[in-house]
C-alpha cells in the first residue's frame, strides 16, 4: 500500500458484473471464487501524441502497450536517462505479457478489422512499438510465461547485460484482466 491507497478493490463495474460471475461455492460452474482483485482505474487514459502515436492509431492500442510506454518513460525519467539519449543505443527490451483479452476483442468483428487493431494488440508489436518509439537498437522480445512473464523478462535481461548482448535494458511486464474468463479458468 503506497500513499495510503489500497489497489485490491472489488471488480469494478465497468470491467464485468460481478455478480453475475461470482458464486461462493468453488464447484459452480463458469463462476469465480472472488470478488476482488488489483485493478487500474482510467484505462482510457493515455496521451497518445506524447508516444507519436495518432489518436486512430491509439484507439486500437493495447491497455498493456500504454502502460509499458507510461511506465517506461516513468522509469527513464526516475533513474535521470534523457530519453533521447538512447537513440540509436544497443538497450535491450524484454518485456513479460500474458494477457490477450485486447486482441481478442479487437478482433472479434472481421467486418471492422483494420490494420491497427492487429498492430496495437500483438504481443511482438507491442514490445517492438517500446523499442522503435525510443529508437533502440538492442535485443526485443516480449514474454509469456504466465505467472511469471515479467521475472523471465528481468531474468533474460540482466543475462544480455553480463553477455554483453546490450549495455542497458528495459524490462518488466504489463497484464491487465479485462474479462472475467480467465478468473473463471
Amino acid at each position: 500500500m503506497e500513499g495510503g491507497i489500497d489497489a485490491v478493490t472489488e471488480v469494478p463495474a465497468e470491467r464485468w458484473d460481478i455478480d453475475a460471475w461470482y458464486d461462493a461455492d468453488p464447484d459452480a460452474p463458469g463462476k469465480m471464487v472472488t470478488r476482488w482483485g488489483g485493478f487500474l482505474s482510467d484505462l482510457e487514459r493515455f496521451e497518445p501524441g506524447f508516444f507519436g502515436m495518432s489518436a486512430r492509431e491509439a484507439a486500437s492500442v493495447d491497455p498493456q502497450l500504454r502502460l509499458m510506454l507510461e511506465t517506461t518513460w516513468e522509469a527513464l525519467e526516475r533513474a535521470g536517462i534523457p530519453a533521447d539519449r538512447l537513440m540509436g543505443s544497443d538497450t535491450g527490451v524484454f518485456m513479460g505479457l500474458n494477457g490477450n483479452e485486447y486482441q481478442l476483442r479487437t478482433l472479434g468483428d472481421l467486418r471492422t478489422v483494420e490494420a491497427y487493431d492487429l498492430l496495437g494488440a500483438s504481443h511482438a508489436s507491442m514490445v517492438g512499438r517500446l523499442s522503435y518509439w525510443l529508437g533502440l537498437k538492442g535485443p526485443n522480445m516480449p514474454l509469456n510465461t504466465t505467472c511469471s512473464s515479467s521475472l523471465v523478462a528481468v531474468h533474460l535481461g540482466c543475462q544480455a547485460l553480463q553477455s554483453g548482448e546490450c549495455s542497458l535494458v528495459l524490462a518488466g511486464g504489463a497484464n491487465v484482466t479485462l474479462d472475467p474468463a480467465g478468473t473463471v479458468a
